[in-house]
This record gives C-alpha cells, sequence and structure tokens, in this order.
C-alpha cells in the first residue's frame, strides 16, 4: 500500500515562506506606487518652482522694458523742456539755482506723472554726485552710484534688481516682500531730429516699486505648491486606501488558502486513519461476535452446572458488549453514513432524546428544564443520525454533573437569517477554554473509559446536516452546546 504525502501544515514555516513570496509583486507593486508618487510629488514643486520663476523673471524683463522706455523719454523731456532753455536763460546749468532745480523738478515730475516710478535720481557726468532726485534727501550725496553708474556713464543702460523675501514670506509674523528696479541709463543730448547724439552728459537712475508684482509672483507660486501639495495628498490617500484594502484581501486570502490547506491536510490523514480504523474494526468485529456468543452459551451451561460461577462469563460478556460499542463507533467514524432527509418535528425528536435518558437524569438527581418554540415546524432531518447525534451531547452534560445539576434544553429561531438553533446547557464542572477547542476533534478525551469518537461523530452528523455546532464553557461553571440548523 503507498501512503500519500501529506500536504504542507499551516504551521510550516517554510511554507509560510513560499506562501508569502508569491505575494512579492504586490509588495513589488505597492512599494513602486508609493516612489512613484513621491516622485511625482517631487517633480510637481520643482515645476512650480520653475512656473513661478519664469513668471517672476518674465514681469522682471517687462518692467525693465517699461522703465528703460520712460528714462527714454525722460532723457528727450529733460534735455528738450528744462536743458535748452535753462542754457538760454541762464548761459549754464547749476542745479544750486533754486529756479532751476524747480524747473528740473517740474519737468521730471510731469514726465513721470501717473508712472510707476517711486524716485528719479540724476547724476553728474564728471563727478560721481547726485545733482537731482526727486527724494530731496539724497541731493548732493557723493559715491552713491555704483558699478551701474560707471556703465551707464560709458554709454551702457543697465538695471539692478533689489528684492527680499520668498514663497515663506507669505506665512504669518514673517517680513513682507519687499523687490525694487533701478535701471540706468546714460543722459544725453538730443538733436533736432529727436536722436540722441554720443556727448553724455549724466546719468538718470529711476526705480520702480515692484513690491505689489513681486508679492504676485510669490502668492501664484504659494498656490501652485499649495494646490500641488493638496493633490497629491488626495492621490496619496486615495492610493494608500487602495493598497491597504488589497492588502488586507490578499492577507484574508493567504489566510483562507492556509486554513483550506490545513483542512485538506487534516482531511487526508483522518481518511487514511478512517480506512485503517475501518480495515482493524471490521477485522476485530466478527472474532469478537464469536467470543460473545461463546461467553453466552457458556453462561448457561455455568449457570446450570455450577450455580453462582457464571459471574466470569457475565463480565466476558459485558466487556465483548462493550468492545463491540467501540468497534461500532469506530465504524461509524470511518464509515459515515449517508443522511435520508425527511421532513421532522425537531422539539419531538428532541423530547424522544430526552425521554431515553429521563431514568438516568432521575438517578443522578439532574433537574430538567426545557423552552421549546412553538413556531419551528418541521425541518428536513434525518431522525436517527440527528437522534444520535443529540444523545452524544446528552451523555456528555449528564457525565458532567455526577453530583447532580440543572440540565436546560432549549429551542429558538435566529431572527437574522431564519436558522434553527438548538441550546443544551448543563452546570456541570465545565471545561477550559483549550480543551473546548479541541473536544471536536477525534480520539480526544479526558475519561479513562471512553473513544473520544462522540463528540467527533456528532460534529461530522449536524455538518452532513449543514449545520454548525459550537460550546461555550467555564471551569466549574457548566458549558452550553449550540446546534444551528438551515
Amino acid at each position: 500500500m503507498t501512503k500519500k504525502k501529506d500536504l504542507p501544515a499551516i504551521n510550516n514555516p517554510e511554507h509560510l515562506q513560499q506562501l508569502r513570496a508569491g505575494f512579492m509583486p504586490f509588495q513589488l507593486v505597492k512599494y513602486f506606487s508609493f516612489t512613484s508618487l513621491a516622485v511625482i510629488l517631487i517633480f510637481t514643486l520643482v515645476l512650480s518652482w520653475i512656473i513661478s520663476n519664469n513668471a517672476r523673471t518674465v514681469m522682471l524683463d517687462q518692467s525693465e522694458a517699461y522703465s528703460l522706455l520712460l528714462a527714454e523719454n525722460l532723457n528727450q523731456q529733460v534735455f528738450r523742456s528744462f536743458v535748452l532753455p535753462t542754457v538760454v536763460t541762464y548761459g549754464k546749468i547749476a542745479l544750486s539755482n533754486p529756479d532751476q532745480f524747480q524747473n528740473l523738478d517740474r519737468v521730471v515730475r510731469n514726465a513721470t506723472e501717473g508712472m510707476k516710478v517711486e524716485t528719479v535720481t540724476i547724476y553728474d557726468s564728471t563727478v560721481n554726485i547726485i545733482s537731482y532726485s526727486t527724494d530731496e534727501e539724497q541731493v548732493g550725496k557723493k559715491d552713491m552710484g555704483g558699478l551701474e553708474y560707471l556703465k551707464a556713464l560709458a554709454g551702457t543702460q543697465n538695471s539692478q534688481i533689489v528684492s527680499s523675501g520668498s514663497v515663506l514670506s507669505l506665512l504669518p509674523g514673517t517680513a513682507p516682500v519687499h523687490c525694487r528696479l533701478k535701471t540706468f541709463i546714460p543722459f544725453r543730448q538730443v538733436r533736432g531730429d529727436k536722436r540722441s547724439t554720443d556727448l553724455i552728459m549724466g546719468v538718470i537712475e529711476i526705480t520702480q516699486d515692484l513690491s505689489r508684482e513681486y508679492s504676485a509672483i510669490m502668492q501664484l507660486q504659494g498656490r501652485i505648491i499649495l494646490v500641488s501639495s493638496l493633490v497629491m495628498a488626495i492621490l496619496f490617500l486615495v492610493l494608500r486606501t487602495i493598497v491597504s484594502r488589497a492588502d488586507k484581501i490578499m492577507e484574508k486570502r493567504v489566510h483562507e488558502r492556509l486554513s483550506l490547506e490545513e483542512k485538506l491536510n487534516r482531511a487526508e490523514r483522518l481518511a487514511h486513519l478512517g480506512t485503517m480504523v475501518a480495515t482493524v474494526s471490521h477485522e476485530i468485529k466478527s472474532p469478537l461476535g464469536i467470543v460473545r456468543s461463546t461467553a453466552e452459551i457458556l453462561y448457561k451451561r455455568i449457570k446450570k452446572v455450577a450455580p453462582g460461577n457464571e459471574n466470569l462469563a457475565e463480565i466476558i460478556v459485558a466487556e465483548t458488549t462493550r468492545l463491540n460499542n467501540i468497534v461500532m463507533e469506530f465504524l461509524d467514524f470511518a464509515r459515515p453514513q449517508m443522511i435520508k432527509l425527511t421532513p421532522v418535528d425537531i422539539n419531538d425528536n428532541i423530547s424522544k432524546a430526552l425521554q431515553f435518558i429521563d431514568a438516568k437524569l432521575q438517578e443522578q438527581k439532574i433537574a430538567l428544564e426545557t423552552d421549546f418554540h412553538p413556531k419551528i415546524g418541521k425541518i428536513s432531518i434525518d431522525p436517527d443520525l440527528f437522534y444520535r447525534a443529540l444523545l452524544n451531547i446528552l451523555v456528555n452534560a449528564i457525565q458532567a454533573m455526577p453530583e447532580g445539576g440543572v440540565l436546560r434544553v432549549n429551542t429558538g429561531i435566529v431572527e437574522s437569517d431564519g436558522s434553527v438553533f438548538i441550546s443544551i446547557q448543563d452546570s456541570g464542572i465545565g471545561m477550559s477554554e483549550e480543551k473546548a477547542a479541541e473536544i471536536f476533534k477525534p480520539f480526544f478525551t479526558d475519561k479513562n473509559r471512553g473513544t473520544g469518537l462522540g463528540l467527533a461523530i456528532t460534529k461530522n452528523i449536524v455538518e452532513q446536516h449543514h449545520g454548525t455546532i459550537s460550546v461555550i464553557s467555564r471551569e466549574n461553571e457548566g458549558s452550553t452546546f449550540t446546534i444551528t440548523l438551515p
């Protein structure tokens, strides 16, 4: 006889590792998803920074072009409306003369009226000194023109940006954004055709306050970063939820697969054991029957020949009867009978089982309490097999109350699905949680006599009826068996 190889057990570490390895692709997908999300977030933030910086550059370029155009126009206005009339009137330009200064100030302010100009400053061409400024406090200061002044004096117009602050300046309690654009152009002589000559008479500096525009750019940058972060956060939460649910589903499937493999493994072991038990029981049953028949014949003969000694034969008959019952239990477990469903009043079936044990209940002073639901009606069961299953539970309950107690048997209907339940409760010695988890396993028993198959057979019968059986027990508080049938 070839022995089949057992399926891997649920507590086999190597098999667990193999099962988990089968889900590694999902783990890789999860890590790849989160990594991709992080990369997208970084890329989005960088892109938003580039967009806002580009907007800042465009704004400054446009402001610089506007400032250069304004400076050219101012050059024309100052030369035509101030320089020429002043030279004709006074013979020379001397801004220390209050009249000349006021005339120049009027021309500059008329030329820049309505423009986004903060200050206009004119430097002398021979000495680095401020000859005129709309900010009167700056007039007369020396060496205020830097590198930009020298470039303009050499004929090159240029600009300088003075700014402070960043997108962090939008946070409460931080310094406000500050941005100024200073444009330097050479102050040239203008000909009659409105074209400038190469003669440089000084340097004109125009300062524009771009703080509002710069702040708008920072706000745009902040909004882009905020929206990008919110979108990424939402995507992250959605992805996290999906991955978490998928992870739970995969984990559940792993446990289900392990449970199924364990059940298959146990079923295969039981199948081998059942085959062995059936074979051994069958071989024992026939000789056992012969021994019992012989013992009965000897009992009758000894009773006639030597009265008073027939107890020896009685012992043989009693023990062979007990062994025959054990063999029958083995056969019933190894080769379960096919159920024959018949509409039966379950309350009547239970009552018959209780009538059978009534004498034993009175003998052990066990009080019986019943509460049968009157509207259960008939359900399809095999009356003989189910009677036997009930009897096994009732006998166990009696054995748990050797010094008397209370046996409660109830029936009812589960409101959620309409199934029928049978509750058998005793006030006996009870059992621990560890024992309660083992009692339905074959050959488990804590009694000196018995096979440990009674409750295993009961469980098989209930499951053949597509039902379930469970037990709740506490030591020294009794046990409650519950059978649920569809």
